[in-house]
């Protein structure tokens, strides 16, 4: 064959520098999804060529991957536009001279269908191959084929060489250390991680492997319902039914297709890395977006397509720049959108999905000022207040639970408590408090544990007129009973007595000890613990900060029910225990019982809030056994 140069490859180095490095790319592998995607580059660039009236249409494009193993080869074919000498002179051996732009300069139309923009990712072959060889046989009229060969250096030859059809063949000559690159299997998984939904066919050994339908490509009139549920299995397989879906789709100011999908509660949101996964005219390109979406999106999961997407020369890394915030408020504002339509045309759905779709509201409203003001009107708190029967009107009905709004909550409320909006954050652990409350009437919201403990104090910077109290932080005069209180022979009342008996026998001066009669009767709790609500929040978020559940504070306060039946037998064995032990010089057994049934009732507020920790817990059995013996021992 008639060799008809040798030279050297002109590199232009205020581009290569970075290749030079090694650190282009994220790892070897990426090599199988630049060499296919330049393949369906040149299949476009030929298509567009063939309506320009400048070559054949030829047969319809393909990707072909041939494995030989007794060479240790892999070829990359393409039936694309091909290349003359001339055009693999400038496009290759001119390192970064990327033949995408110069092509579009000719041809300007369907730019975004052109993938690589770089002219660095045929380079990428040399990460796994020890040398290179390029046929290409141009499809414009009597073009001849031609061989590039390069071993890695800067030396290259170019020569005349043989191929019957118009298109290109990339062999690698694998080095020893990538043979695993001659495993089909292999090779098939990487078609299905970057090369899926490339709109061209590529075939592996004869088969076609990849999808080629893009979803979010189309119009969502031509999506079903099924249609995006069979999407998210098959990108997210084992993860059930996603909860809704967002589909993105602007051709200005910027190109961008995609479709969201909102994962059902999980408990493995990523929001850190994410699990979106972006795609550049269809070619896979990263799983890690956090430079495009905001963080409170990013467990979202699904696709973003973009060929304005600024990547590095690999496409493995994001460039941030306006463009990149542009695209990440747009997405914010179509994930709000969506939501508010929802809530508008479906609100029991809407209400149903809230306890999933919380973590995304909530968080992203505490850290973007645009999106909060997007969503101001879609947060939802459960309620204890019955759903309310007609069709759009809060409460919501969900299930077993009912939703509202803020702003409904506070128009149920009289024009003397409307700035005041009770809470719970744990109905088991502050249920004594919570049914005093709603015993007399009162709504109480719903909140959650970890993300409300920074969004309700949130809520207060927007709403200064606001005051959130959770329901065992304080109660009000609603919840007490008003009957007077007598005193006895020595002028002090049950209530003193009483509180004196508890002092002594908790002696812990952290603890204030308060003695109410409260409504409700044997309902209401005999006795529970207080929390006022700034200590309690200063408490919160120094666990917060030290990772560390956030516990019973040291300073809190005891309530005591005077009415229940427990307290008023506690008065009468204290009575009793006065009298008997009077003069005596120790405590009589009537007044040890009586300081540990004041202890007891004190353990079993602590128990209800999680008070009580795990090495006290066989101390707090202990007693209460040895308590049960003794009040059975007096036929109590």
């Amino acid at each position: 064959m008639t060799v008809l140069e040798q030279g050297q490859i002109q590199i232009h180095t205020e581009n290569i520098f970075p290749i030079i490095k090694k650190a282009v790319y994220s790892g070897h592998e990426v090599f199988l999804r630049e060499l296919v995607s330049n393949a369906a580059d040149a299949i476009s660039k030929r298509r567009m060529a063939a309506m320009a009236g400048d070559c054949s249409e030829g047969e319809e494009g393909k990707v072909a991957i041939r494995i030989d193993r007794e060479q240790k080869t892999i070829t990359i074919s393409d039936n694309g536009i091909g290349m003359t000498a001339d055009e693999v002179k400038r496009y290759i051996n001119q390192v970064a001279f990327s033949s995408a732009e110069d092509f579009l300069e000719k041809y300007k139309q369907e730019e975004d269908a052109i993938i690589g923009h770089f002219g660095l990712g045929f380079y990428s072959s040399f990460m796994v191959a020890r040398e290179v060889e390029l046929v290409s046989r141009s499809a414009r009229p009597d073009s001849e084929a031609v061989k590039w060969r390069c071993d890695g250096s800067p030396n290259f030859s170019l020569e005349g060489s043989q191929r019957d059809e118009a298109g290109t063949d990339v062999i690698l000559h694998l080095m020893e250390e990538e043979l695993e690159y001659l495993e089909p299997a292999r090779l098939r998984n990487l078609i299905t991680q970057y090369c899926d939904f490339m709109p061209v066919s590529v075939e592996l050994e004869g088969e076609t492997v990849n999808k080629k339908v893009a979803p979010w490509r189309q119009s969502a009139r031509e999506l079903s319902d099924q249609d995006y549920i069979d999407l998210y299995h098959y990108l997210y397989p084992f993860q059930g039914d996603p909860l809704l879906w967002v589909h993105l789709n602007t051709d200005y100011p910027y190109t961008l297709q995609g479709i969201l999908f909102f994962p059902k509660a999980s408990g493995r949101a990523d929001w850190e890395k994410g699990e979106i996964r972006l795609y550049c005219n269809q070619v896979y390109v990263s799983d890690s977006i956090k430079e495009i979406v905001p963080r409170y999106l990013l467990p979202l999961r699904g696709v973003i397509d973009s060929p304005d997407i600024p990547l590095n020369v690999s496409r493995s890394a994001l460039q941030t720049d306006r463009r990149v915030r542009s695209i990440g408020n747009f997405v914010a504002k179509k994930v709000a959108d969506r939501l508010r339509s929802l809530k508008q045309d479906d609100p029991k759905t809407y209400a149903e999905a809230w306890d999933a779709l919380a973590p995304f509201v909530k968080i992203g409203a505490m850290e973007d000022e645009k999106f909060a003001d997007q969503v101001s009107e879609l947060v939802l708190f459960g309620t204890t207040a019955d759903a309310s029967d007609q069709p759009g009107e809060e409460p919501i009905a969900a299930g077993e639970k009912a939703y509202t709004t803020l702003a409904s909550y506070r128009n149920r409320q009289g024009s003397d408590q409307a700035n005041r909006v009770l809470y719970c954050s744990d109905e088991i652990a502050q249920a004594g408090a919570l049914s005093l409350w709603t015993g007399q009437g009162a709504e109480v919201l719903l909140a959650e544990t970890v993300i409300d403990s920074q969004f309700i104090p949130w809520l207060e910077t927007k709403h200064d007129e606001l005051k959130f109290q959770r329901v065992d932080a304080e109660l009000d005069d609603s919840l007490r009973d008003d009957k007077p209180e007598f005193s006895d022979q020595d002028g002090e009342t049950q209530s003193e007595s009483l509180r004196t008996l508890i002092k002594d026998a908790l002696a812990n001066d952290k603890v204030t000890i308060q003695v109410q009669a409260l409504k409700g009767g044997d309902e209401a709790p005999a006795a529970l613990i207080l929390l006022p609500e700034q200590m309690r929040r200063i408490n919160d978020i120094g666990a917060l900060m030290e990772q560390r559940f956030p516990g019973l504070p040291d300073h809190h306060v005891l309530l005591v029910n005077r009415r229940h039946p427990l307290v008023e037998g506690l008065l009468k064995l204290n009575a009793v225990s006065v009298l008997v032990g009077s003069d005596a010089s120790a405590a009589s057994p009537s007044q040890q019982l009586a300081g540990n049934l004041a202890r007891h009732l004190y353990d079993m507020a602590r128990l209800s809030v999680g008070g009580l920790e795990p090495n006290e817990l066989a101390g707090f059995q202990t007693r209460s056994t040895k308590l049960l013996a003794a009040l059975m021992e007096r036929g109590i």
